[in-house]
């Protein structure tokens, strides 16, 4: 009856779970916000700069001006807007979903200074004499074009204003003297006189004065459209910014582009899910049918907790998510593969059971702790869109552990008593044949398919073959050196999308006319070569932008997505990337070194580094754009080669716990790495494959924009397996074997854990 009971229980919790996620799922995934390469939108950092000598930027000038800049924002109906204050001196900001990005660069960047002067550029009035909030669009009395009314605060002031202009007369002038200017942004050295050379003048209107008007009524005219008169009427009323903006980077994309990407990531993250959930099954049959039950309660969790949050989901947030797919996977690959282990000695199903759940915790914690460890130093050096990266990495992670860890063992608990198992060890993934007499203590060495191997004894071939290769690799980068993106080097990067192929030719001649020539020729790719890619040495302004948009816009019914980085951000990318690495390897040696010994923590980092120079030395060869989300993949690799990395050297502890005496020896010692490399070498095989399911799902079915992203973490992910199992441990042991006579190698037996209580 008990164990009817628990099966009850687990087909309950399966049914509560599966109504929760079927009733809700859809209100929660409408309710996450998306990124701008999910839905189209404008980034843009701004640098802080004082409007004179005596002003001092400090946080109350900040702040002042994000809520200067969250009014305009407000005034243009976006509502999903993000504005942060970021070291030293800058704010960015998100617009996602934004229609016009034109109008919201040109609104969030105008300072708003409003000045009316004279034809010798005296002020007379400015900002502060306008009436808040008294700016509106109007029509002209007479011509019925649109004009912009505003009110001032004191109609004598203006009265007085307009009688002495009225009087100025100077016939050496080839203008009239008695023009009321008005200015928006007025900065030392712009002259009305050169300003009246030129076919588009900065002032706004100079209206002629016949007559004093004692009135606090004005009328501003000029070449208005409607739209962009009320476009002027909303940045008056918004008030003037307190400081200076200057643009340092920004990045637009296009609402198609967005759309387009998020359904072939989430099409390639369905299909990279399936396939997973389908090995998890065939190779391990009952224990993975309830990890594939405990997947989707993962996966469903996340995406709970992102929109509880408040979380921004990107492309790359996406591409933590399905990893943190692959992470979860690997907590349960371990625990099934030493639950198998302790069937195949002969123990029962519940004795196997509460063995290999409590061996396992160990590397499962431990693998986890460092690849936290990476995503959090993601987090504090990461720009934005790598922050939202690595808050799903640790959020990924965080969750995969308790449903692995909690989940999955609650649900096969629950399956353990009962008699339909009890004498069908096919259903764990082990064969009756392959069990052995629980009463037989024979030390038996770990084999293959079948097959003893000993990995330890080709130690010098492997060796060899990562010189080899890493001499090649760093001949390629002496040559080739490293093809990088404009995040790194400054410029400009315009992005053209149309239904059908593309013509190189014919965007270069489109660009020629627009006066942005290219230096080399357009990069076509895509499905059909209808998206091409061009980059610019120098950075566009900001009208070249708006007339590239509009002409490709208008040509291809696709607004081009566009990307300009100044040359101080590409150095502070590659400056905080250092930064990374250098502190990730820091912490990792400290942890590993604290939990292990230090000897294990240099033969990691040394295998962390061998891992990371190869995506390196891929990426010189191969010439792809290496742009900042390689950084992240670079780091996500780093995490997660360490976590494959510390699996192994848990398993050297734990064999080398069990012995009674020190190794004193390093043919002894070799044959207990030999055995650890062996046990967890169906385990890492295994994870890595997994992981390498959802990493080619994107690679091959995803967006254009994250096949980098996909290629660097494929190098990786296929390194980091090569590392820890034929080089990380291997290092260890000749190292460690050196000074084994002097120190033979020892740890203590700790106190076994019985894991969790479920």
């Amino acid at each position: 009856m008990k164990s009817r009971g628990r099966i009850v229980a687990f087909f309950l919790i399966v049914l509560l779970f599966a109504g929760l996620i079927g009733t809700t799922i859809t209100g929660i995934t409408k309710n996450i916000n998306l990124g701008l390469d999910l839905q189209g939108g404008f980034e843009v950092l701004y640098d802080v700069k004082p409007v004179d000598k005596s002003q001092k930027i400090d946080r109350d000038a900040l702040e002042a001006t994000v809520r200067t800049l969250t009014e305009r924002v407000d005034r243009l109906g976006i509502s999903e807007a993000n504005i942060d204050i970021e070291e030293p001196n800058r704010i960015r900001v998100q617009l996602a979903g934004v229609q016009n990005q034109t109008e919201a660069r040109e609104m969030l960047s105008t300072s708003a200074r409003l000045s009316f002067r004279d034809v010798n550029d005296n002020e007379l009035l400015n900002g502060a004499d306008v009436k808040e909030g008294s700016a509106k669009q109007d029509f002209h009395p007479d011509t019925k074009q649109p004009i912009v009314t505003l009110s001032l605060k004191d109609a004598s002031k203006f009265g007085k204003v307009t009688s002495e202009i009225k009087q100025m007369n100077d016939p050496d002038t080839p203008y009239d003297d008695n023009l009321l200017v008005i200015w928006m942004d007025y900065q030392e050295g712009d002259s009305f006189a050169e300003e009246t050379k030129k076919d588009e003048p900065k002032y706004i209107s100079a209206p002629q004065v016949s007559e004093t008007l004692n009135t606090s009524n004005v009328m501003i005219t000029g070449n208005f459209t409607a739209e962009s008169a009320q476009r002027l009427a909303d940045i008056i009323n918004s008030g003037s910014l307190p400081v200076n903006l200057t643009e340092k980077y920004s990045t637009s994309v296009g609402a198609q582009f967005g759309e387009q990407a998020l359904n072939k990531t989430i099409l390639a993250g369905i299909i990279g899910i399936g396939i997973i959930f389908l090995f998890m099954i065939v190779v391990y049959r009952f224990p993975g049918l309830i990890a594939a039950i405990n997947l989707s309660i993962y996966i469903y969790l996340i995406l709970l907790c992102f929109e509880l949050m408040h979380g921004v989901l990107t492309l790359p947030g996406i591409a933590a998510l399905i990893l943190g797919v692959g992470m979860a996977v690997d907590a349960n690959v371990i625990t099934f593969e030493r639950f198998k282990e302790e069937l195949r000695e002969g123990k029962s199903l519940q004795a196997a059971f509460k063995a290999g759940t409590s061996n396992s915790l160990r590397a499962i914690i431990d693998a986890n702790i460092t690849t936290i460890l990476a995503a959090a130093v993601l987090f504090v050096f990461g720009t934005s869109s790598i922050k939202g990266f690595a808050t799903m990495l640790i959020l990924s992670i965080v969750i995969s552990f308790l449903t692995a860890v909690y989940g999955s063992r609650l649900l096969l608990q629950l399956w353990i008593k009962a008699k339909l198992l009890k004498n069908r060890p096919g259903w764990f993934g082990v064969k009756k044949q392959d069990i052995r007499d629980i009463r037989d203590k024979t030390e038996v060495e770990p084999t293959l398919f079948h097959h003893e191997v000993d990995i330890v004894k080709h130690r010098k071939k492997f060796f060899t073959a990562s010189i080899i290769m890493v001499i090649l690799g760093a001949i390629s980068l002496a040559i080739f050196q490293l093809n990088p993106g404009i995040d790194f080097t400054s410029g400009s990067r315009i992005q053209i999308m149309a239904d059908d192929s593309l013509n190189a030719d014919e965007i270069v001649q489109d660009l020629d006319e627009l006066g942005i020539k290219p230096n080399a020729e357009p990069v076509l790719s895509g499905d059909n070569k209808n998206v091409a890619v061009i980059r610019y040495d120098s950075v566009i302004n900001e009208d070249k932008i708006a007339d590239l948009k509009a002409f490709f816009n208008e040509k291809y019914g696709v607004e081009p997505s566009v990307s300009v980085v100044s040359p101080i951000v590409g150095q502070e990318l590659v400056k905080n990337a250092l930064y990374a690495l250098g502190i990730a390897s820091i912490g990792m040696i400290i942890y590993v070194a604290f939990r292990f010994e230090f000897f294990f923590a240099i033969t990691a980092i040394i295998a962390l580094i061998h891992d990371a120079f190869f995506i390196l030395a891929v990426f010189s060869f191969t010439r792809i754009e290496f742009d900042v989300t390689i950084v992240a993949a670079v780091l996500t690799v780093i995490g997660y080669s360490i976590n494959d990395t510390i699996v192994t050297f848990d398993r050297i502890r734990e064999n080398l716990q069990r012995r009674r005496k020190p190794v004193k020896s390093v043919k002894e010692l070799a044959k207990i790495v030999n055995r650890s490399l062996v046990q967890t070498l169906t385990r890492s095989i295994n994870t890595s494959l997994t992981t390498m399911i959802a990493v080619l799902a994107f690679l091959f079915l995803g967006a254009e924009s994250i096949r980098g992203f996909a290629i660097a973490l494929a190098v990786g992910l296929t390194m980091g397996t090569y590392s820890s199992i034929f080089l990380a441990s291997q290092l260890w042991l000749v190292w460690r074997g050196k000074m084994i006579k002097k120190k033979p190698v020892v740890f203590a037996k700790k106190k076994r854990t019985e894991g969790p209580q479920v």
